[in-house]
């Protein structure tokens, strides 16, 4: 599967950055790029990494998210992630990095919630 990068301007005056698809070796470059795009023509109050819809993330794709917080903390500019899906939040939270990004929630899959359980 590819990637496919979506990004929007919320409400607030924050970026929303949304990933779909994987997040690997092949184009983890495009969310670094992706931040600095956002960089390059202005300095939002924040940019949310919206990864309800990444089905895959490796270890080159967690350092580009890492990367890319670095680049916009430089200019002064907060990276979080909203809506990680299970398996991008079981990610940084394996590798400790879930309170970098805002310490986020994973996306329910809808039948956890349904049956009254909590979801992760």
């Amino acid at each position: 599967m590819t990637l496919s990068i979506t990004t929007s301007t919320l409400a607030d005056g924050a970026v929303e950055i949304s990933p779909r698809g994987e997040i690997d070796v092949e184009n983890a470059y495009e969310i670094r790029e992706a931040v600095a795009a956002q960089l390059a023509v202005g300095s939002p109050a924040r940019i949310e990494l919206n990864m309800r819809h990444v089905t895959f993330i490796d270890s080159v794709g967690i350092s580009a998210l890492v990367a890319a917080f670095q680049l916009a903390q430089v200019s002064g500019v907060k990276v979080v992630v909203t809506r990680p899906s299970r398996f991008a939040h079981k990610q940084l939270w394996v590798t400790g990095l879930l309170g970098l990004f805002g310490n986020p929630q994973a996306e329910s899959d809808g039948l956890a919630s349904l049956e009254g359980v909590s979801p992760l």
